[in-house]
Formats: C-alpha cells, sequence, structure tokens
C-alpha cells in the first residue's frame, strides 16, 4: 500500500496522512491516532525501489560535515537532530547519506553529491553568519535546507532555526531579576551564527539595565564540558568573579558547574546557571525536578521540521523557500538563586 492509498482509505489528503505520520503537532491528536492505526494495521512502508525507478530520485538526504567541525557528529544535540529528521526519512523512504570530508573538499563535495546523483537534497549544519555553501547550493540548484539561519547572507533559502538572540536575553533578564549584576556569557564559537545570536540577546539585556559589558566575563569556544569548565574557572578566579553564568550548551553548563564546586560553592546559592538546550534524549536534566534552569527547545523537533521541510523542497522544486523559527521556553530548574550578598 502507497501512502496516496492509504490516505483514500482514510478520507483525508496525503499530506495530512504524511504530516501525521511524521509526528507534526498541525494534525490533532485524534486523526494522528486514527492515522497511525491505520498505517500500523495496514503494514503501511513506502515503496523506496518504485519510487526511485518512477522519478529518477535517489531516495536519499546527505549531511555533510567538514574536518573542522566533525565534533559537531559527537554532539548529543546532533544525534537528537537526526533521530528526529531519521524518523521522517524512513517513513517517507528515504535514506541518509553521512559524509566528513576535509574543510578544502566541502565545496566540492556538493558539486559531487549532484553531479553522482547520490542525494535529492541535503541538510547543512553549524552555519556560519557568512556561510558560501548557501551561495553554492543554489547555484547547483540541489535543494537545502539549512539548520540555523546567516545572518549575513541576503539570499531566499530555507531554514529552520530556535531564537537564539530572544532565548538569551530572557535568560539574562531572569538573571538580572534575580539581583546577579555580574554574569558570566559561556557560549559557543561565534564565527557560527547561533553563537552571534545569542551574544547579541546577552549584551541586550545588559544595554537595557545599563550594565557595561565586560570582556573577561565572556567567552567563546567550543561547547564540551572541559572549555566550560576552564572558562568558568577564569572567570571565578577573577577580582570580581560572576555570580551566574549564562552557558550555551548543557555540556558547558556541567563544567560550569564542576568549577563552581571546585571552589568549595554551591551552584544555585553562591553562583547560578542557566544552560541551553536539555531537552536531550540521551543527557537528561534530572528526572522530575531539572538539574538546571535552561532555554529548552526540542532539537528533535527541529530535526523533524527540517527533513520535512527539505522532502517538500525535493517533490517541488520550484516552490517558495520555507521558514520555521521556534522559541524557546524558560524551565526553572535548580541551578539558580538569588544573587548572594556581599
Amino acid at each position: 500500500m502507497n501512502l496516496k492509498e492509504l490516505a483514500l482509505k482514510l478520507n483525508l489528503s496525503p499530506t495530512t496522512v504524511s504530516r501525521a505520520l511524521n509526528g507534526y503537532p498541525e494534525v490533532n491528536a485524534a486523526t494522528r491516532e486514527r492515522i497511525l492505526a491505520a498505517a500500523k494495521r495496514h503494514n503501511y512502508r513506502p515503496n523506496t525501489r518504485a519510487i526511485r525507478l518512477a522519478t529518477g530520485r535517489a531516495m536519499a538526504v546527505g549531511h555533510v560535515f567538514p574536518v573542522a567541525t566533525k565534533s559537531e557528529i559527537m554532539n548529543p544535540i546532533f544525534a537528537d537532530f537526526i533521530a528526529g529528521a531519521g524518523e521522517v526519512y524512513t517513513t517517507n523512504g528515504y535514506d541518509m547519506l553521512l559524509s566528513v570530508v576535509s574543510d578544502a573538499a566541502e565545496t566540492q563535495s556538493y558539486h559531487d553529491l549532484k553531479l553522482r546523483g547520490a542525494v535529492d537534497g541535503v541538510i547543512i549544519h553549524a552555519v556560519r553568519s557568512s556561510d558560501d555553501r548557501i551561495k553554492t547550493l543554489l547555484q547547483l540548484g540541489l535543494p537545502f535546507v539549512s539548520h540555523g539561519r546567516a545572518t549575513s547572507v541576503d539570499l531566499p533559502y530555507s531554514w529552520v532555526d530556535v531564537n537564539n538572540r530572544r532565548a538569551f536575553l530572557r535568560a539574562t533578564e531572569f538573571l538580572l531579576d534575580l539581583a546577579h549584576q555580574r554574569i558570566g556569557l559561556i557560549n559557543g564559537k561565534e564565527d557560527l551564527d547561533f553563537a552571534l545570536r545569542r551574544r547579541m540577546g546577552y549584551l541586550e539585556a545588559l544595554s537595557a539595565r545599563a550594565i557595561a559589558q565586560d570582556p573577561a566575563l565572556m567567552f567563546t569556544g567550543e561547547l564540551t564540558e572541559h572549555a566550560g569548565y576552564l572558562a568558568a574557572s577564569t572567570m571565578l578566579a577573577l577580582p570580581q568573579p560572576p555570580t551566574a553564568f549564562v552557558c550555551a550548551s548543557m555540556l558547558s553548563g556541567m563544567g560550569a558547574r564542576r568549577a563552581i564546586e571546585a571552589r568549595g560553592l554551591v551552584m544555585g546559592r553562591d553562583v547560578s546557571v542557566i544552560i541551553f538546550d536539555d531537552e536531550l534524549s540521551y543527557l537528561r536534566n534530572g528526572e522530575d525536578l531539572p538539574i538546571f534552569t535552561a532555554t529548552r527547545s526540542s532539537v528533535r523537533l527541529a530535526g523533524q521540521l527540517a527533513a520535512q521541510m527539505l522532502l517538500d523542497l525535493i517533490a517541488d522544486p520550484a516552490s517558495a523557500p520555507q521558514n520555521r523559527l521556534l522559541e524557546a521556553d524558560l524551565i526553572l530548574g535548580q541551578s539558580t538563586g538569588p544573587a548572594p550578598r556581599k
């Protein structure tokens, strides 16, 4: 049974059936349950070989990583994104092709994928503020979706992103409302667009309260536990150390916590910490009560949205670019409290 036949049996449109199977929130719960039950009952599976023969498509999506950013593959955030995207690919009969290439060969790899017909489209990761890949892919005519936006690229292209500026604005405002004045920023590499936007939100919150920015309280680097530990340790050793940190990942927040405890301090009492991206399948933020106060946005959902967006573009290459901006929720945990009295 194909998707159209399943849709006919249910008296629904193929688009509605596809979106329900891929977990999209636009489909109400009752309809989704009905579609899922029917798909299971009729043992619905996309016929990949038939689709390839009929359309000439590769029925595969590419994810290319240059060596310089291959650490992205080891990041639990990437794992959740791929898990979400993979659910959509599998439902629609698509395979996923992961390639790690040298930095110099990255642009050529897109040309090769297009020339060989190895994939029908690609998703790009680790988007830089000025990203040449976008122009390259548009010129190639290879459908793509960007996981993140490029601030300096003024071209129409499809992307899925989270409102990083607003997330860090809210996180910093939350700490300021708790009377913290010295707030450290432990950020990702700021040639990457998401990190640039997060710094913007952090600085905007300080400026609104007439608090001067202090370069000694701002770190940019890899989003690892060790980098977070070194950054927090350096700031806590200052003559006027921070009483709070805003961290760009759970891993860097864990490093900040280790640095706090290494100085005999207590996180949440002596030094507050807010992290980003705590809704991860393989790195949980506590059980019933979150350990860290966090700005939360589902990376798995972002993967689902980006994958479906790409498949829509592959099905209709002439369609207008699609954009989806997700907002992050602020989740209260045990890692924040009022600024300690001097």
